[in-house]
């Protein structure tokens, strides 16, 4: 386990639960009580996706994992990153995990201008329909929980609302 107070970038972090060895490449600076709430995300990830009934399959406990520890929402290629060391996964698997994450309500999708899908896992307090912000810079993208969407929208006689879908874009406080 890491024995330094910070994680450095791009640092590695090996969890090791219930018989599977994931190492996680952090994207980000994380402090002590942070760094001990990885060892239980392999735990919890498996958790969740019995709990919806799901088989707990070592790619999807990886991708769920990597999502549940990251502080803003992910592409793709960045969590196939993360996975490389230790469980390289095709990128067909990946695809079709985060797609069955999503379909299981264990994680959402991100829509963005530059065409790329970012995954975020949901917590407890997150709602399928919350705002995000996008920084202009570095592309960083984070959910915005306490920026409340229910709301009657005015729409034409005869249209029903389905999904919102709001980006807040700006620069975030590394690149303002």
């Amino acid at each position: 386990m890491v024995n330094s107070t910070i994680l450095k970038l791009f640092g590695n972090l090996e969890l090791r639960s219930m018989g599977y060895s994931f190492t996680i490449r952090a994207t980000l600076l994380h402090l002590d009580g942070e760094l001990k709430m990885y060892r239980n995300f392999c735990q919890v990830a498996e958790d969740q996706i019995r709990q919806c009934g799901g088989k707990a399959t070592t790619s999807r406990i990886g991708i769920l994992s990597v999502l549940l520890s990251a502080q803003q929402a992910m592409t793709h290629r960045e969590i196939e990153q993360c996975l490389l060391e230790t469980q390289p996964l095709d990128r067909v698997t990946l695809y079709r995990g985060l797609e069955w994450l999503v379909s299981q309500q264990l994680i959402h999708k991100v829509v963005s201008g530059d065409r790329v899908w970012r995954y975020h896992a949901n917590g407890k307090a997150h709602s399928h329909q919350h705002a995000h912000f996008k920084c202009t810079g570095c592309s960083q993208v984070i959910c915005l929980d306490d920026l409340p969407l229910e709301r009657q929208w005015p729409l034409p006689s005869g249209y029903r609302l389905q999904e919102v879908e709001l980006t807040v874009k700006g620069l975030c406080a590394d690149c303002s």
